[in-house]
């Protein structure tokens, strides 16, 4: 019996041991579930068997993105070129800014090769001249290449600079009246030509300034001092020497060329008159009244010249008008000084306008109201602010009066322009006695 008992015992502890042991296997396989090598465990379920991923050689190719497309640039701003920093300058560029239009401007554009540097850094659409300091070779090449466009055009530049080459020009190619004119290359020359021509005789530089080199001949003592005074203004042994003759009016006409489908076109501004009998003076006003016939002479002349010329934008037509009869004297390719009246009297300035009619945009040429100017030339000087203030009260007390100051002084055609006195009223002899007493009140500050 007792045999009996100890083999039950020993057969149950046995079973307890196999027991323990099984758990022990199950506890270890909960803890640490097989997995393969490659895999890593991550929080999402298993998909099912079911739902597994196809064989990699069921699976479809995925899509090869394609090289995205460079943006396309971004447009460039229109852009022009100014040629020129004085007042007239800041005017123009004003102008063109204020139509959208970016502006570079330099003082000067007499250097061919820094001229040529420049507008390849800064390919503009237009090179825009209010300089008579410019490299024409420079402009001539640019215009070649037909990639900028050059306002006023080479050739109107070229000749603006040789009063000679225009004179021939308008005289012996277009047939316009002129008064009796002659070109002298020496002292012995132009001491013929007074001899036959008679005196008075008003002798100019072909080149350069008039104002510094004009001079009137009224005795034979005067012609060696006028030929110096001319060469030396002019830079070249060579001058003009013309008539004197009686007319009552000296007048700028403005003159604004566009071009479109239907061709060329030609627009008029009202008659300015002008006097500059002082030096350091500049009278213009606007309109001048003409005779019907002489209006027509006026425009007819006008026309011709500035269709020759070519090109887009304003030419100022210098004009002699005696009666009926319409002498050419010259023209000037863009805004002049006579023409700062347009800033009070037109709707559109000459400065608008030439911005306008460059860009190829509409123009007109109404006047809104009769105007006058005088503009004051000299040597700039420091003034005193409470000066200044004192000055302005005066001269602006008269009535639809303005001014314009130009601090550092502004060069046009060789002379400082110090300062402009406006003036506007019903009748243009009101204007021009308003204009007086403000540019009078103004020149204090000049003195």
């Amino acid at each position: 019996m007792s045999d009996s008992i100890d083999a039950a015992l020993e057969e149950a502890g046995e079973k307890t041991e196999e027991a323990a042991s099984a758990q022990e296997s199950s506890a270890s396989e909960a803890v640490q579930p097989e997995t393969p090598p490659e895999a890593e465990p991550t929080a999402e379920a298993e998909p099912d068997a079911a739902q597994a991923e196809p064989d990699a050689a069921q699976a479809e190719p995925e899509p090869v993105p394609l090289p995205e497309e460079p943006a396309p640039p971004a447009p460039r701003r229109t852009t022009a070129l100014m040629l020129g920093a004085g007042e007239s300058s800041r005017e123009l560029a004003l102008a063109f800014e204020r139509l959208g239009v970016a502006v570079v401007a330099v003082d000067r554009g007499d250097d061919t090769e820094e001229l040529a540097a420049l507008i390849e850094r800064e390919r503009p659409h237009y090179v825009v001249t209010e300089s008579g300091a410019v490299a024409a070779d420079a402009l001539i090449a640019v215009a070649e290449q037909g990639d900028t466009e050059v306002l006023p055009t080479p050739r109107s530049i070229r000749l603006s600079q040789d009063r000679e080459g225009l004179r021939r020009l308008a005289s012996d190619e277009l047939g316009l009246p002129t008064v009796p004119f002659w070109f002298a290359g020496s002292v012995d020359e132009l001491t013929a030509v007074a001899e036959h021509a008679g005196y008075p005789l008003l002798v100019k530089p072909v080149a350069g300034s008039l104002d510094d080199g004009q001079s009137v001949l009224l005795r034979p003592d005067d012609i060696e001092p006028a030929w110096e005074r001319a060469t030396s203004a002019g830079g070249v042994m060579r001058v003009l020497a013309e008539s004197v003759v009686e007319v009552e009016h000296a007048i700028t006409l403005l003159v604004i060329r566009t071009t479109g489908p239907a061709g060329p076109a030609v627009h008029f501004c009202e008659p300015i008159g002008h006097r500059d009998d002082d030096a350091d003076v500049l009278e213009a006003w606007q309109p001048q009244r003409l005779t019907p016939a002489a209006m027509d002479g006026a425009k007819s002349i006008a026309a011709r010249i500035v269709n020759s010329l070519g090109g887009r934008g304003v030419f100022a037509v210098e004009l002699l008008v005696q009666g009926d009869d319409v002498y050419f004297a010259d023209v000037r390719v863009g805004p002049g000084d006579s023409g700062l009246v347009t800033v009070r009297s037109q709707r559109l300035s000459q400065f608008e306008l030439h911005a306008r009619a460059i860009l190829g945009l509409a123009v007109d040429t109404i006047m809104i109201s009769p105007a006058a100017a005088e503009v004051s030339y000299g040597k700039p000087e420091s003034v005193d602010a409470n000066i200044v203030t004192a000055v302005l009260a005066d001269a602006l007390a008269t009535s639809e009066s303005d001014v314009r100051l130009f601090g550092r002084g502004d060069e046009s055609d060789g002379r400082q322009r110090l300062g402009i006195a406006l003036a506007t009223a019903p009748d243009v002899i009101v204007a021009r006695d308003r204009a007086r007493r403000v540019g009078t009140a103004l020149r204090k500050l000049f003195a």
